[in-house]
C-alpha cells in the first residue's frame, strides 16, 4: 500500500552517508520518487569527512542525479551555507534517507543545537532507528525541514515521470534507435546499444531503468487487483439489501 513520507514539500533532500561509496542503484529509486512528487530533489552526501575519495563520490552522485543539486556535507560543517541555501525562508523541506544518514544531526546543525535526539551507528554500520516518526522542525532562517525516520527501501510507484527525468539520457538514446518499439536487446539500429559500446555503464543504467519500471507495473498492477476487489465487494452490498427484500 502506498504512504506518504510527506505533504506540500518544496523541497526533498535525499541524504546518502559516505563512507563505502555511493549506492547508485538506491539514489537512483530515492531521485525518482522525489522527482515524480513535484517537489525539487537535493542529493545530500552526508558524512562526507568520511569519504575514501569525495571528487569521485560526488561524481558517481552527480551522474545519476538527473540534473539535481549534489551537496557533499558533514557535522563539521561542510556544506551546511549551500543546504541552507536550498531552503529560503517560507518555504519546506523533508530529509528522506536509511538509519544512519545523519539526518537528524544534520538539522542539529542547521538548528545550532540538539534539536532532534540522535545515536551513534551500530559497529557493523547500520542506524538505530533514532527518529520513530516525523518531526516539523522550524529552522532559525524562517524555513521549515521535515525530519523522517530511516526507511530501507523506497517502492516506485507512480512514478514514471520521476523515472524518465532521472534515466533522461536513456531516453534521449532510444529516440534515436531505427525501431519506435527498441528493446535494446540487440535490434538493428538501436542506438542504446551503440553508445554502450564506449560507455559500459550505459547498460548498468538500462538494468536500473528495466528494474524500476517491472517494479511499477507490479505495483501497478497490485493496486488495480485490490480495486477491482474492492469494488465487487461494494456491489455484493448495494444488491444484498434489494434481495432481502424480495424475499
Amino acid at each position: 500500500m502506498a504512504q506518504a513520507v510527506a505533504a506540500n514539500v518544496d523541497t526533498v533532500f535525499i541524504a546518502v552517508p559516505l563512507g563505502l561509496g555511493v549506492g547508485v542503484r538506491r539514489l537512483e529509486r530515492s531521485l525518482a520518487m522525489a522527482w515524480s512528487s513535484g517537489a525539487r530533489p537535493v542529493v545530500l552526501l552526508s558524512k562526507a569527512d568520511l569519504s575514501l575519495d569525495l571528487p569521485t563520490d560526488l561524481d558517481a552522485a552527480g551522474a545519476v542525479a538527473g540534473g539535481a543539486q549534489v551537496i557533499a556535507v558533514s557535522a563539521q560543517g561542510w556544506g551546511l551555507d549551500a543546504l541552507r541555501a536550498c531552503l529560503p525562508p517560507g518555504q519546506t523541506g523533508a530529509i528522506v534517507g536509511p538509519s544512519g544518514a545523519g539526518k537528524s544531526t544534520l538539522i542539529n546543525q542547521l538548528c545550532g543545537g540538539d534539536r532532534l535526539a540522535t545515536a551513534e551507528v551500530r559497529a557493523d554500520g547500520r542506524g538505530r532507528h533514532t527518529t520513530t516518526n516525523r518531526e516539523l522542525v522550524e529552522l532559525p532562517e524562517g524555513a521549515m525541514l521535515i525530519d523522517t525516520p530511516g526507511m530501507r527501501e523506497m517502492g516506485v510507484w507512480d512514478a514514471q515521470a520521476g523515472i524518465d527525468a532521472v534515466f533522461g539520457e536513456i531516453g534521449e538514446l532510444a529516440a534515436r534507435c531505427r525501431f519506435s518499439d527498441c528493446a535494446h536487446h540487440g535490434e538493428p539500429g538501436c542506438a542504446v546499444q551503440a553508445a554502450a559500446q564506449d560507455d559500459p555503464v550505459i547498460l548498468e543504467r538500462l538494468g536500473s531503468l528495466r528494474k524500476l519500471e517491472r517494479e511499477q507495473r507490479h505495483l501497478a498492477g497490485q493496486v488495480d487487483a485490490r480495486l477491482r476487489a474492492e469494488s465487487r465487494r461494494e456491489r455484493r452490498v448495494r444488491r444484498a439489501p434489494s434481495r432481502r427484500a424480495g424475499r
